[in-house]
């Protein structure tokens, strides 16, 4: 591998293992994984309900620690990572967007994609400025003073879409984004994702169930069995 493709990946799963123990039982999720993220593109990963989709992504985003095996983050292992670098890593470089929304209800859109900066002791204007261009981006001009409550599934989605770039963050980890929407708003959330990536090269991974998107994307990978099968390389 040339040094100029190792500095393109923004993430390399090498060998990864994770078990979870239920009682005497012993359930392996993934096993011996291999898988790299490349900058700018979009890497759709797919599979049958339980395979370890959400838990591969979860170890993606430092959220869990697999068993066995290592995970790099920009060529850096994240074994021997302190926790506190950990979670900065996790806080400044990764966004998450999620099925469901996570949006606290008693905030405006606006609040909602602020706050976490926020609370991270950032400039509130600077928060703000910030967060209008992203809601703005993401076509929401006109509902940032709403409530959650007062936006259809499809706009707080956008609302989290806009919260998890925020950070201007190396990847963007979407857990089936679209599950929560029927087909007409999900096919507009995933046409804003695309959009993303072509005008902002926002790097994407996306666990979806949907065959479609992964003949779209740059990359498809199939989990079974624990372990990867490239569909597209």
């Amino acid at each position: 591998m040339s040094s100029t493709e190792a500095s393109n990946h923004i993430i390399e799963c090498v060998k990864v293992d994770k078990v979870y123990h239920d009682g005497t039982r012993e359930l392996r999720i993934l096993q011996g994984l291999d898988l790299v993220v490349d900058e700018g593109q979009i890497l759709a990963i797919s599979g049958p309900s339980g395979v370890g989709k959400s838990t591969l992504l979860h170890i993606m985003g430092t959220l869990d620690r697999p068993t066995g095996g290592e995970v790099l983050f920009r060529g850096k292992s994240l074994l021997t990572t302190s926790r506190a670098e950990v979670n900065r890593i996790r806080n400044e470089q990764v966004g998450f967007v999620f099925q469901f929304y996570h949006l606290l209800p008693e905030f405006t859109a606006l609040e909602n994609v602020m706050m976490p900066a926020i609370s991270m002791g950032k400039r509130r204007k600077d928060c703000r400025e910030r967060a209008e261009e992203l809601l703005a981006k993401v076509g929401l001009t006109e509902r940032m003073t709403h409530k959650p409550g007062m936006l259809s599934g499809g706009e707080q989605q956008r609302v989290a879409i806009a919260r998890a770039l925020f950070n201007r963050p190396s990847v963007v980890l979407a857990d089936e984004p679209t599950g929560n929407l029927d087909e007409r708003t999900g096919g507009g959330i995933i046409e804003l994702l695309w959009k993303l990536n072509e005008d902002d090269r926002v790097t994407l991974v996306i666990v979806s169930h949907d065959d479609a998107l992964g003949q779209r994307a740059h990359r498809w990978i199939y989990l079974h069995q624990g372990t990867a099968h490239v569909r597209k390389a």
